[in-house]
């Protein structure tokens, strides 16, 4: 009887699929968190490079 039951749960635990959808949601933010990330860090890294350039090219009084 028992083991019956407990067949019966860890059969509709397997079919149960609501975490799965949360782990897949969780998994798409971070990827996009790491895409923003990246691109920040490479304009911000193209902006120093340009700033620099025209601070240098600006003649001193």
């Amino acid at each position: 009887m028992r083991l019956v039951q407990l067949k019966r749960n860890a059969v509709a635990f397997m079919n149960d699929e609501r975490g799965v959808t949360a782990i897949e949601y969780a998994l798409l933010a971070a990827l996009i968190f790491s895409v923003i990330v990246i691109a920040v860090t490479t304009a911000g890294t193209s902006l120093a490079a340009l700033y620099s350039a025209v601070a240098a090219a600006i003649p001193s009084p």
